[in-house]
Order: C-alpha cells, then structure tokens, then sequence
C-alpha cells in the first residue's frame, strides 16, 4: 500500500487506493441524500426565482445545455437561465467586432463584460443561484457534489491530453476550481487543479472540498 501527500492549492492531501474507491461509493449516497434534501428543503426559493426570472426575461426558465461528463459521455447541465434568448447571436456580433472581447474569450472562454447576462442573471451568477437547478443532476447521477466544473465541447482542446483525466471523474458542483478563486484564476490554472483532484480524490478531500465552498459562495469569490 501506498501513501500520496502533498498539497493541491490551499487543501492538504493524503490518500491511499482504499480511500478513493471508500470516497467514490460514499460520495455517491451522500449525492442522493444531498440533491433529494435540497430540492425539498429550496423549493419555495426555486418556484420563486423561477418566477422572478419568467416576470423579467421572456423565454424559457431553465437553461440545459449540454455538456462533457464522466467518461466523456454527454448529459444536460441544468442552471436557471441567466442570458437573453439570442445569446449565441450576441455573441457572435461582439466577437466579430470587438478583437479585445476576442482576445478574452479564446484565452478564458468567459467575458467580464457579457452583453448576454441579464441583470437578474448576473446577481443569480455572482450569488451562485442559477447552480440551484443542479440539485437534479446530483439525483440522477450526472453530476457529484465535488467534481470539476463540466465543460463544454469546445473547451476540451484546452485539457488536451489531461481530457481523460478530467473523464475520469463525474463533474461537480462544487471542487477545487471553485473554491479556488473560480474566473479570477487563469484556465490553465482551472485544468491543473482539475487534474490534481482526479488524481487524489478521496473521501478527505471531498469533505475539504464542501467545507470550503460555503464560505467561498459568500464572498462570491471569483464569481461573474
């Protein structure tokens, strides 16, 4: 038997091979027990957004887009929608004309400044609320409560041959991408963190993983 320790970011770690087949198996009954409790206990926070977001944006209210899950298979993000129904047409535009928009899309995928979001959506981003819906892809198995954050298609060629690690893993909620500093990092950064996790994952570390996330969420820490 062996033993791992290092550090991954700001978390400790020490595993053996019992503890992440140990983690894996309890990690999946505590993502039953979590998405089945949550939906339960934020129910009337989700018929309310619901209805804030059908009062100030037509169109639809939950946004499922696909994404790359644990062994490459594809599966249906759910998040409250945050953007306007023509988002991919505004995006387009604004790339097309603004080659500093461009220049930060191809090196992060993400805009500080994104035409798209509405302003109920971007308080529900910066306050992690449009993740509620997520609840669900914990019920049905598509997503853990830790895991990285799922990508889509066009973000595999940033992980290159690190895409089977991130494979390796359901994606998550919550992980070390996310209470690491979230958009303040740099993707390089996002998928080096990502890889570390697939690596050392463990029952510890997961439980590292969700206590950190609460007070990250509340400082919005890299949240946009």
């Amino acid at each position: 038997m062996y033993l791992t320790q290092g550090r991954i970011g700001e978390i400790s770690i020490s595993d053996t091979p019992k503890d992440k087949n140990a983690g894996e198996a309890l990690l999946r009954v505590l993502d039953l027990l979590v998405g089945i409790i949550a939906v339960v206990v934020f129910a009337p926070l989700l018929i309310g957004l619901a209805l804030a977001i059908y009062i100030t944006s037509p169109g639809p209210l939950i946004f499922a887009q696909p994404r790359i899950g644990r062994n490459g298979r594809m599966f249906r993000c759910f998040k409250f929608r945050t953007m306007v129904v023509d988002a991919t047409e505004r995006l387009e535009q604004l790339l097309a004309s603004d080659p500093l928009a461009r220049a930060e899309w191809a090196r992060d995928h993400k805009l500080r400044n994104d035409p798209r979001i509405t302003p109920l959506g971007a308080f529900l981003r910066k306050s992690s609320l449009d993740e509620l819906p997520q609840f669900f892809n914990l019920i049905n198995g598509t997503m853990s409560i830790v895991g990285p954050r799922p990508i889509v298609a066009a973000e595999v060629v940033r992980y290159g041959r690190r895409f089977n690690e991130y494979c390796s893993v359901r994606p998550g909620i919550t992980g070390l991408w996310q209470v690491s500093g979230r958009s303040d990092t740099t993707y390089r950064r996002r998928v080096a963190l990502d890889v570390a996790y697939s690596r050392h994952r463990s029952l510890g570390l997961n439980l590292k993983i969700m206590a950190m996330t609460v007070p990250a969420v509340l400082a919005a820490k890299g949240s946009r």
